[in-house]
C-alpha cells in the first residue's frame, strides 16, 4: 500500500516530536486522510506480514460485544493482554515490583496471560476490559443500543440514510475503560450498490496499530456488504493524533526501504448472510506474500 508508506513518510518528515501518556514520545501529525478502493484488492500490508489471525479474531470479538480477553486468549491472540495485566499490577500494588518492560514485567505477564487461559473465575476477575469497543457497538452506554444491528437494518431499509454510524467512544463510560477507544467512530455510506467507510480514529499507532484498523475495517465492509447484498466501495481512514513512537523509527526505516507488492485478496464464506454468524473459518486470504514481520515493541 503506497498509500500507507507516503503516511510513514509524511510523519517523519513533517511531524512534531512530542510527550505522551506512556512515557515513550512520539513523533505526530494533526490531521491525515487516505482512501483504499477495496475493489482493487485487500488492504493488507505486504512490506511486512501483518498478523491476519489476530484481526479476524478480535473483529469477531467486537462483534460479540466481548470485553474479556479470554477468548482472545484462548485464541492465542495477544495484542490486548498487556492493558489488563498492567491494571492487574496497579490494582494490586505490584507496579513498582515489576516495571514496564523489563524481563521481570514480561515473565509476570506470561503467567498472568496463562492464568486467564486455565482459570475462568481469575479471567472473569482481571481479564475484563471495561466497556470497551464490543460493548459499545453492541450495548451502547448500557442502554441496548446495538448499533452494528442498526447499520444492518439501514443499510437494507435506508441505503441513502447519512445517519449510518456506530460511536465506540463513549464520554460517559471512558474512565471506566482500560484504553478508551482510539478509533472512535465509523460511518457508511452506500452509492452504486457499492458500499464504503468512513473510519474516524482519535490517535492512531502507526506502525503497530493502523496496520490492524485498516484491515480490520475492510473486513467488516466485506462482511456487511455481503450480508446486505451490496457491492464493496471505499476504505476511508481519517486521524485525528497520528503519530509514531520514538522506539519504532528504525523499524519505520526498514520498512520504508522495501517495495510494496499486489494486494491479496479476501475471500468469504458467501453462505453467511448473518453478520453475527461469521466464524473465524469463514475467512480466507488468497495470494498474500508479504516481506517478513518487522518487531517492535508496544506501548502501554
Amino acid at each position: 500500500m503506497k498509500q500507507y508508506h507516503d503516511l510513514l513518510r509524511h510523519i517523519m518528515e513533517k511531524g512534531v516530536d512530542r510527550d505522551d501518556r506512556t512515557g515513550t514520545g512520539t513523533r505526530s501529525v494533526f490531521g491525515y486522510q487516505f482512501r483504499c478502493d477495496l475493489s482493487e484488492g485487500f488492504p493488507l500490508l505486504t512490506t511486512k506480514k501483518v498478523f491476519t489471525k489476530g484481526i479476524i479474531h478480535e473483529l469477531l470479538w467486537f462483534l460479540a460485544g466481548d470485553t474479556n480477553i479470554k477468548y482472545l486468549v484462548d485464541n492465542d491472540v495477544k495484542i490486548w493482554n498487556e492493558w489488563p495485566f498492567q491494571n492487574y499490577l496497579e490494582k494490586n500494588s505490584l507496579a513498582d515490583k515489576y516495571p514496564k518492560y523489563t524481563p521481570e514485567w514480561e515473565e509476570q505477564l506470561a503467567l498472568f496471560v496463562q492464568k486467564v487461559k486455565e482459570d475462568a473465575e481469575f479471567a472473569k476477575t482481571w481479564g475484563d476490559l471495561g466497556p470497551v469497543y464490543g460493548y459499545q457497538w453492541r450495548n451502547f452506554n448500557g442502554q441496548h443500543i446495538d448499533q452494528i444491528q442498526k447499520v444492518i437494518d439501514t443499510c437494507k431499509k435506508n441505503p441513502n440514510s447519512r445517519r449510518n454510524l456506530v460511536v465506540a467512544y463513549n464520554p460517559a463510560q471512558a474512565d471506566s475503560m482500560a484504553l478508551p477507544p482510539c478509533h472512535s467512530l465509523f460511518q457508511f455510506y452506500i452509492a452504486n450498490n457499492k458500499l464504503s467507510c468512513q473510519l474516524y480514529q482519535r490517535s492512531v499507532d502507526s506502525f503497530l496499530g493502523l496496520p490492524f484498523n485498516i484491515a480490520s475495517y475492510s473486513l467488516l465492509v466485506h462482511m456487511i456488504a455481503q450480508v446486505c447484498d451490496l457491492e464493496v466501495g471505499d476504505f476511508v481512514h481519517t486521524s485525528g493524533d497520528l503519530h509514531i513512537y520514538h522506539n519504532h523509527f528504525d523499524q519505520v526505516k526498514e520498512q520504508l526501504s522495501r517495495t510494496p507488492k499486489a494486494l491479496p485478496k479476501l475471500k468469504l464464506n458467501p453462505e453467511i448472510k448473518d453478520i453475527f454468524g461469521f466464524k473465524f473459518e469463514d475467512f480466507e486470504i488468497l495470494d498474500y506474500n508479504p516481506d517478513p514481520m518487522i518487531k517492535a515493541p508496544i506501548a502501554v
